[in-house]
């Protein structure tokens, strides 16, 4: 995974009804170690990572990177946005699009703001670069996810068996500025 491409880097924070999507901070440390260490977080992701092993080898400011956003709920971090670019992604329908992943803590779960955080993050990405398609891949087995894939306008292109679990390839077609220009006066 790479950088997006020509985007200033980081964006002005996200306001939505809620959250607050910016850049990660070092006092996003603690929260960042719980959502890699949490099983929960990571039943459909391989497993998660020895706490200790993250306390030695998390920097001081993690996740400082174009395309990473922390998402905040009334100062706390909840959760991460992931927007990067899939250039060695294992499937040819998504090498090269931008590649969108999400990481909510468990107290997180079910109360919308996945899709809030989602929403507002694909809105700035087509600001940014429009017109580019966005790729999601999940487990099929993961039905909070896919549920979020289709709320969010993925669609299917393909399923294929990898890391011991069928996955689930979605597309997100391109946005491009007379789209977003029909959408806001209408």
């Amino acid at each position: 995974m790479t950088e997006l491409g020509p985007v200033a880097w980081p964006p002005a924070p996200i306001r939505t009804e809620r959250l607050v999507l910016r850049e990660p901070e070092a006092r996003d440390r603690a929260a960042f170690i719980e959502l890699l260490a949490s099983p929960e977080v990571h039943t459909y992701l391989g497993g998660p990572r020895a706490r200790d092993e993250l306390e030695r080898e998390m920097p001081e400011a993690p996740g400082r990177w174009p395309g990473s956003f922390v998402v905040d709920l009334d100062g706390a971090m909840i959760g991460q946005i992931l927007l990067r670019r899939a250039t060695e992604h294992r499937r040819p329908a998504a090498a090269g699009k931008a590649d969108l992943g999400y990481l909510f803590l468990p107290r997180a779960w079910g109360l919308g703001y996945a899709a809030e955080a989602c929403t507002a993050a694909l809105d700035w990405f087509d600001g940014v670069l429009p017109g580019e398609p966005v790729v999601l891949t999940t487990q099929t087995a993961n039905v909070g996810s896919m549920r979020l894939a289709a709320k969010l306008g993925f669609t299917e292109v393909e399923r294929f068996h990898a890391w011991d679990a069928e996955q689930w390839l979605g597309l997100r077609s391109p946005v491009t500025p007379s789209d977003r220009q029909s959408s806001q006066n209408g």
